[in-house]
């Protein structure tokens, strides 16, 4: 088995696609390739379980038998994700049922109701057997629950599950009906019977009933992983526990609440962009992760060695290294992917791999040896704490909220917004920690809220207590705009914040996609063209920052700041584009480093006397050590050279191990 204190290095493996005169072929390769650690079993329900309560687990055993003697760790996974055929045929009513009421039939993945008993008591039955076999074996190094949780249904059973979820959050109908402003559109409810999931409708549904549904939806699918949990851990407490976290808008689960289940946080990270656009994805996935396990362990539990989306590309030299080490620099215990050979047929036949469909002669497997190998020199930088350098608020409620139907816009993009702040900082060379506005906040200089549509007044008390601390807040547009039941604060957007941000926007002004008003300073600094926000905003007490020129708001201000206490309160009522929205941030708090060269990303990790400084060049040119102000007596761990006088090829990476430094 790998050491415990090495980084794990693999992928899904799926031995039961293949006959068995290749498991020889995939174990010479996987240690060639320096692999560590496979997830196993994922969707293999119908082979363990071919029958309701007869198993088969004899191909397992020697499948993990096999990984053991070949020095290769297991996640072993409960394969609930994905319920077999008979299962279908004997408990149809535990098929998910969309919102306009059409019960789906097998033949996919992820086809299973949450709410539904039968599946339920079928998942622990697996569970159970799963942890009675295979919680000593040698070869397992962890358990990994289900996979990617996140299919939605509104069921009868889901009607039931969130009547009782209802009561447990607002105590009595006269509450619910408050929360949910009923008294609109006739929609007082004098019984909980009455209340329904959100399902298909003549019109606009209630705002309010969405958010509580996918809320609910969250807490459901959190008991389903945490029943497996529980009977995985009575089996052998010494073997951690995790899902893989998916990030996506179909997906009906708030990481935040999860922290305290998981024994470490495992993501999935499959870009949507190539090229800069991937790259960036890679780190704000990474940041996510770290964040959302409040900086313990985690693991980047897949991506691919290809780019997905509409059509399927091979990754540039070097992205394959590059966008894995963003992880490691970012935290990450290893590297993983899905998955570790390219299946010949299947519904994801063309998924990328490890191992692609070309063999190992491949420039794939040829670039997953070499970061194997690096991989397997950075076992130092395993417990050293990331370099954080500015926060950002991050609520999937919000996001949930902002998925409603009749906002004052059409194209209100919350993950786009946050996502963008978090563009700017990368490339400022700052490393994010996200916050929940639930949670107590880092401790950082910078504090970034983009689109807080949602607010409670514990968050707006929150915010203002880190101003007053002397922190540095940027809140831009439509943030305290709705309470928790995205009820509208009336008086003047943005509601819970307008004291702390000194100012009152009497009216929100959307943009048409080809309208954009310019946005100047008073100083003549230039903060390019407000894009499909803009609001008319009232200074009551605050500076103007910039203001608009041009358009309905002409003169009006358009970025404030207000002193309280030790610091500030910054408030951008504007969509502006990522250079405008960086040099704001950095006009609000300096970055305490210069900003690397563009397309280098640069992150810096500490462990007792030493530091860590990753190097990742996006770019097209080699960068030197002097222009990264790399130290001179630093130590390039992955090629074992000295860092003075080195440049980081176009390309290429770098891992400088220096002595700390105050």
């Amino acid at each position: 088995m790998p050491a415990p204190t090495s980084l794990w290095f693999g992928g899904d493996y799926n031995p039961e696609q293949w006959p068995e005169t290749v498991w020889a072929e995939d174990m010479r390769l996987m240690r060639e390739a320096g692999v560590t650690l496979v997830t196993v079993g994922v969707f293999s329900w119908s082979l363990l379980e071919p029958e309701e309560g007869t198993y088969d687990f004899a191909w397992l055993d020697r499948v993990l038998d096999l990984l053991h003697r070949n020095g290769i760790g297991a996640a072993l996974a409960t394969p609930t994700a994905s319920p077999p055929p008979w299962f279908t045929l004997a408990h149809p009513d535990a098929m998910p049922v969309t919102a306009d009421g059409v019960r789906l039939t097998h033949g996919s993945r992820d086809t299973y109701d949450v709410c539904a008993p039968a599946y339920r008591e079928a998942c622990l039955r697996i569970t159970r057997e799963l942890a009675r076999r295979y919680a000593h074996h040698p070869a397992l190094v962890m358990w990994h629950v289900h996979n990617e949780y996140g299919t939605h249904t509104h069921s009868a059973h889901a009607a039931r599950a969130f009547r009782d979820w209802l009561r447990d959050r607002h105590g009595t109908l006269e509450a619910l009906n408050d929360a949910w402003t009923t008294a609109f559109w006739s929609q007082r409810y004098s019984a909980w019977e009455q209340v329904q999931p959100p399902r298909a409708t003549q019109y606009l549904p209630n705002p309010a009933h969405l958010l509580d549904f996918r809320r609910f939806l969250a807490d459901a699918m959190r008991a389903h992983y945490r029943a497996q949990r529980d009977v995985l851990r009575a089996a052998n407490p010494a073997v951690p526990v995790t899902t893989n976290l998916a990030f996506g808008s179909w997906v009906p689960v708030n990481p935040w609440t999860w922290d305290g289940d998981l024994d470490l946080v495992a993501v999935d990270v499959y870009p949507d962009s190539t090229g800069a656009g991937a790259a960036h994805q890679h780190a704000f996935a990474a940041d996510l992760a770290r964040s959302w396990g409040g900086r313990r362990p985690w693991l980047l539990m897949e991506q691919a060695t290809g780019h997905l989306g509409n059509r399927v590309r091979p990754k540039a030299p070097g992205e394959i290294i590059r966008h894995s080490l963003t992880h490691v620099a970012r935290g990450s215990r290893g590297a993983m992917f899905f998955q570790w050979r390219a299946s010949r047929g299947g519904a994801e036949q063309w998924h990328p791999a490890m191992l692609p469909h070309a063999g190992a002669d491949s420039p794939v497997f040829s670039e997953v040896r070499e970061l194997g190998a690096l991989l397997g020199r950075l076992a130092d930088v395993r417990d050293a704490e990331v370099v954080e350098d500015a926060a950002v608020v991050w609520d999937p409620e919000c996001w949930w909220a902002l998925q409603a139907p009749a906002l004052p816009a059409p194209d209100l993009d919350y993950p786009a917004a946050v996502r963008q702040v978090h563009r700017a900082l990368w490339r400022q060379g700052r490393t994010v920690a996200f916050a929940s506005p639930h949670a107590p906040l880092p401790d950082l200089p910078l504090l970034v809220v983009p689109m807080l549509y949602v607010t409670s007044d514990a968050t707006a008390r929150a915010l203002a207590a880190h101003v007053e601390r002397g922190g540095v807040l940027v809140a831009t547009y439509l943030s305290g705009t709705a309470d928790e039941h995205a009820r509208v604060r009336t008086g003047g957007y943005p509601g819970a914040l307008r004291d702390l941000l000194g100012v009152r926007a009497l009216q929100y002004h959307p943009l048409d996609a080809a309208e954009q008003v310019a946005v100047r300073a008073a100083d003549g600094t230039d903060y390019g063209r407000a894009r499909a926000w803009s609001e008319h905003l009232r200074v009551d007490d605050a500076r103007v920052e910039a203001s608009y020129v041009g358009g309905p708001l002409d003169g009006l201000p358009a970025i404030t700041r207000a002193d309280r206490g030790a610091g500030q309160a910054w408030y951008v009522s504007c969509d502006l584009d990522d250079a405008a929205l960086g040099a704001v941030l950095a006009r609000a708090c300096a970055p305490r480093r210069p900003a690397p060269p563009p397309g280098v990303e640069v992150v810096r990790r500490t462990a007792g006397d030493e530091s860590w400084v990753f190097v990742l060049n996006h770019a097209e040119r080699a960068v030197s050590a002097s222009e990264l102000g790399l130290a001179e007596d630093g130590h390039d761990a992955l090629r074992g050279t000295p860092a003075a006088g080195r440049r980081v090829a176009a390309g290429g990476c770098a891992a400088v191990r220096v002595p700390r430094r105050p």
